[in-house]
């Protein structure tokens, strides 16, 4: 087998065989095809696309080219949920902990953020003596002994996603969809999870910036999950402005604390009881959307899932204290009002800007060497739809630099836009792929 001739078959349009996939995902992976061919591949592939058997094909392929999770020492199903990412997406803090106080266990690999905010490893490095640094034996212990546990991911878990991702993002190769889904999936086939349940985000602040191409991603990766023999489930939803009100590593801890004790935002609320009613029916813990919802709501007024979140912590050396009293958690010396400069309806927010701000602030990394502070961001005080007067506080921001503050609100007001008729306020569940 070549790689010159497999180039050739997708440039003119031809479909590579499972055989032709597999040998090209090992041989690459093991060094034996050069960059220089699998580039060449990659641009057939954005030009050409990949129908579904491919694309099932690739991702398997690319899942069993490193270290897979075998978590079949972990008792009932257990339920993976992945967010393609937005600005304040604090959502697996409270959502993990809620359902696994349902009795869903949650086994769960994350990694850290690059870009505007931290990844959820980083977030949960904000409770004090936290870590992800677990054997593989204590993780499966802990889902065991407590319903949950995170550890990082492992360097080697879906080996050719990594060393693709890496040629794609200096190729101009990583948005086609069948690549973006298989690059996701892989990952989350060789995490061991039974059923997965997906949470594909649109708009300004995500990577899919239109409705047409998210519905599309979770059609694929849908298709690409139940072809694996898993029960997959995806949420299309909202991020044409931040999640909730936080943006920032322990100000989005805070906000998640606030929503187990039945207190966080709105919208953060609603996406968490929606994803967490289908992890409850993925794992069989119920039927319908209605009793998964109930079971939520009691867990949450009973203090269960707050409790849980506390021994999750604990288990992996963080302090359960700051669960009850996150005032322990990191603050920012400077906290300073961003007020209007003008009146009207907040009509759009451009949703990455803010996440910019974030960043600029020193709650996210510009490369992944670069230092994060776990204590600066933003935290909301009106979103799109909002009456706004003059002088009114549209938001706080935490800095620990007077510099930094005053670069990120500059920038900050300038993602705001205002009309004088009344707008109306974003829905932020689009729709679902079963």
């Amino acid at each position: 087998m070549r790689m010159y001739d497999l180039i050739m078959e997708k440039r003119n349009g031809g479909k590579l065989s499972e055989e032709e996939i597999r040998w090209m995902i090992e041989s690459y992976t093991s060094g034996e095809i050069p960059d220089y061919q699998m580039a060449a591949m990659m641009m057939a592939v954005y030009f050409r696309g990949m129908d579904e058997e491919e694309t099932r094909n690739l991702t398997i392929a690319m899942a069993e080219s490193g270290e897979r999770l075998d978590l079949s020492a972990i008792n009932g199903v257990k339920v993976d949920k992945h967010s393609t990412g937005g600005v304040g997406d604090k959502t697996s803090l409270a959502l993990i902990p809620l359902v696994a106080s349902c009795g869903i266990p949650v086994a769960k690999m994350s990694g850290r953020g690059l870009g505007h905010t931290g990844g959820t490893i980083d977030k949960l490095e904000s409770f004090r003596g936290f870590s992800t640094g677990i054997s593989t034996e204590t993780f499966i212990n802990n889902v065991n002994r407590i319903g949950i546990a995170i550890m990082g991911q492992t360097a080697n878990l879906a080996l050719a996603d990594k060393k693709l991702y890496a040629l794609r993002d200096v190729t101009a190769t990583v948005d086609n969809l069948s690549l973006i889904a298989s690059s996701i999936m892989s990952k989350k086939l060789a995490a061991g999870a039974d059923a997965i349940v997906l949470d594909v985000k649109t708009g300004s602040g995500a990577f899919m910036k239109t409705q047409e191409d998210a519905f599309a991603l979770a059609r694929e990766m849908v298709k690409i999950g139940k072809n694996a023999g898993k029960y997959t489930t995806a949420l299309v939803t909202d991020m044409d402005q931040p999640l909730g009100l936080a943006v920032g590593n322990a100000l989005e801890v805070k906000e998640a604390i606030d929503t187990l004790k039945g207190e966080g935002p709105e919208d953060f609320t609603e996406l968490v009881k929606e994803l967490g009613s289908r992890m409850l029916i993925a794992g069989q813990k119920a039927e319908t959307i209605n009793q998964a919802e109930e079971m939520l709501a009691r867990s949450i007024a009973e203090g269960k899932a707050l409790d849980k979140l506390a021994d999750f912590v604990e288990a992996q050396g963080g302090s359960r204290e700051e669960v009850y009293h996150p005032e322990l958690l990191p603050m920012a010396g400077i906290q300073e009002e961003i007020c209007s400069e003008q009146e009207g309806y907040i009509s759009h927010i451009q949703c990455d800007e803010i996440g910019i701000c974030s960043l600029i602030l020193g709650g996210g990394r510009e490369t992944k060497e670069s230092p994060i502070d776990l204590s600066v961001g933003l935290v909301l005080g009106k979103k799109a739809g909002d009456y706004v007067k003059k002088g009114e506080v549209l938001a706080v921001l935490h800095a620990n630099s007077r510099e930094k503050a005053a670069e990120a609100k500059a920038r900050f007001l300038k993602a705001y836009t205002f009309s004088n008729s009344p707008c109306e306020k974003r829905k932020l569940i689009l729709g679902s792929v079963e």
